[in-house]
């Protein structure tokens, strides 16, 4: 590998679903790899086991394809800095913790998760600030061995701590927030690189991991920037050049103006969520990246193949990102828009077969009928579960004409307008929008009535909507059955 390759990873935990901020790191980390023709990592970090969940892996996976990114080395690709998922890495974590032991630079401890939480309760009680405090402090290496002996014997295992250097500032350039420093002894003392039952914690793994996978660059969320200084510390520990780190900005919701919490059930937040509503993948892919990066220029809707090819990493923001839904929509809707009809009329016919409006295996004639009423909305859709409420018209029996509807059509012409289309329609051979626009124009010849006053009656008479998708095509789709027996509904409503 030469000196200056670029390698990025995405490193998720299978403990959930694809998050929009996983995304947003995975889709930043992919561009810069493709803008500079580097490498893409997928790695899979699931040493918490007692957090992972079945199918977490397959569903990261699954819906990183959907947003069209592909990768070069990965769980699933192989590839020559394997393996891919941390559980299947221990050979490589225990050599080296046990290196830091034999130099003094790690040590086990035996303090029991009572004896810490106490320690942090009373702590608290003090206004300190909760740490740990290292439990050999003032032994010497007889008393020191003594008290680990004796912790053996009541059959305590322990954990494997780093020793954290005292007073030690700790430093880095970082790509988006610039010159970032701590202090060492403000971490909250010595932290734990290794669990109970042996396998390595987050922050001891990732370092091991990015260094044996050559990592060039790590970008990732703000919320990692805790975790640096002690990754630093690990990776002068073992003499090892650290990579350059970027922490992206937080993700905070428009309503709230907090930063997005999963628990913030009022965001959908996971991408599965959006898949299953009928969004696409461009759109979400093209949103997701405005979060907290600006294009050159006031346009904001572009190709993959654009992005790859604009994509700067010094223009990730510092501010934070506002996850805007109203702002997704119109982006899903210009994609809709632009769509091809088969990949619009696919998404949406999986939402009217969901929502129970046909049948699970339609017939030709009810596909067809789909294909009419699909494309009739398809400039209006933000999303593609949204064809339900906006055809619902076509789906459920209207109740009585109210409120402004009614008011429209509570006037003297509106029954002429509905008798004589009622008349005409009952006539035509063929029932179709281009003759039902026909005998519209017949019925304004016929009654001097135009404009608002004749085609609005009909509208509200046969969908009872005020507003809608052009009207010859609705009634089309109507049928004429029922089209009938809502003006005749209607004329019993107004007429008394």
């Amino acid at each position: 590998m030469a000196k200056n390759s670029i390698r990025v990873r995405y490193a998720p935990s299978p403990t959930g679903h694809l998050h929009i901020g996983n995304a947003r790191t995975a889709i930043f980390n992919y561009l810069f790899a493709r803008h500079n023709k580097g490498k893409f990592i997928i790695r899979i970090e699931d040493t918490d086991t007692k957090r992972n969940i079945a199918d977490g892996e397959r569903s990261q996976l699954e819906n990183l394809k959907w947003l069209g990114l592909d990768w070069d080395e990965g769980p699933d690709v192989g590839g020559d800095y394997g393996p891919y998922r941390q559980s299947e890495r221990r050979e490589i974590y225990t050599p080296l913790i046990q290196q830091l032991m034999d130099e003094g630079k790690a040590y086990e401890s035996y303090r029991t998760e009572d004896e810490l939480q106490a320690d942090r309760e009373a702590q608290k009680a003090n206004g300190e600030m909760p740490h740990y405090e290292y439990e050999y402090a003032g032994m010497s290496d007889e008393e020191r061995q003594a008290a680990i002996d004796a912790a053996k014997a009541k059959g305590l295992k322990p954990v494997i701590r780093f020793r954290v250097p005292k007073d030690k500032v700790y430093a880095w350039d970082d790509m988006v927030k610039g010159n970032v420093s701590f202090n060492s002894d403000t971490i909250g003392g010595d932290f734990v690189i290794a669990k109970r039952d042996g396998m390595p914690t987050y922050n001891f793994a990732v370092v091991v991991d990015d260094h044996k996978m050559a990592i060039s660059h790590v970008f990732r969320g703000d919320d990692h920037v805790a975790n640096t200084p002690k990754q630093l510390m690990i990776y002068e520990a073992f003499g090892w050049e650290a990579p350059k780190f970027g922490h992206m900005s937080l993700i905070i919701s428009k309503d709230t103006g907090k930063k997005l919490s999963k628990r913030d059930e009022s965001v959908l937040q996971f991408i599965e969520q959006y898949r299953d509503l009928g969004y696409l993948p461009e759109a979400m892919f093209n949103f997701i990246l405005l979060l907290g990066w600006s294009p050159v220029g006031e346009d904001e809707i572009f190709t993959r193949k654009q992005f790859i090819k604009m994509y700067d990493e010094t223009r990730l923001s510092k501010s934070p990102a506002t996850f805007d839904g109203d702002k997704l929509e119109w982006i899903n809707n210009r994609y809709v828009k632009d769509a091809d009809d088969s990949t619009v009329m696919d998404l949406a016919l999986k939402q009217l077969i969901k929502a129970g409006n046909i049948p699970a295996n339609p017939d030709t004639s009810t596909i067809e009928w789909s294909r009419q009423l699909i494309n009739l909305y398809k400039r209006q859709m933000s999303y593609m579960a949204q064809i339900n409420d906006m055809a619902s018209v076509f789906f459920e029996e209207p109740e009585q004409v109210t409120g402004d509807a009614l008011a429209e059509i509570s006037n003297e012409t509106a029954p002429v307008v509905l008798k004589a289309f009622a008349e005409e329609i009952e006539k035509l051979d063929l029932f179709d929008s281009v003759e039902i626009f026909h005998v519209i124009k017949r019925v304004q010849a016929k009654t001097g009535i135009k404009g608002r006053q004749l085609w609005m009656p009909i509208r509200i008479a046969v969908t009872h909507e005020m507003h809608g998708p052009e009207l010859p095509e609705s009634i089309e789709l109507v049928g004429r059955k029922t089209a009938l027996q809502h003006i005749h509904q209607t004329l019993a409503q107004i007429e008394g």
